[in-house]
């Protein structure tokens, strides 16, 4: 990670911020009654794989940077519930939402393991 200058150099959190924007363009066809519920749960889950890894990458201490992005994992876990539960709702047929967040995931497990 040594040539890194922000954490928007890293592919992991590129790829964070493209679930992030599926997610909230797949979100604008849930039903309105939805808005305060699973839409608001959901961008909040999927926003927070991103923010969290942006904020690991400036953590100096390895346990630090460690934290955030487990952070983000829990997070990520949270948003394939979401995906599940919104799918199974009939709310959403999008599974290439799902394959990027395990693309996500895989990504975050290689970065934890990349640490000292």
């Amino acid at each position: 990670m040594g040539n890194l200058k922000s954490f928007r150099d890293l592919i992991v959190w590129q790829k964070a911020h493209e679930l992030v924007m599926g997610i909230y363009t797949e979100t604008k066809l849930f039903p309105a009654e939805e808005k305060f519920g699973l839409i608001s749960q959901m961008r909040q889950a999927a926003i927070s794989v991103p923010a969290n890894i942006a904020e690991g990458f400036v953590k100096r201490g390895i346990k630090d940077k460690s934290n955030f992005y487990n952070i983000a994992q829990g997070s990520l876990e949270e948003v394939k519930y979401y995906l599940i539960l919104s799918k199974d709702l009939g709310y959403s047929k999008d599974i290439i939402l799902s394959s990027k967040a395990d693309e996500v995931g895989r990504l975050l497990n290689r970065l934890l393991s990349s640490l000292p």
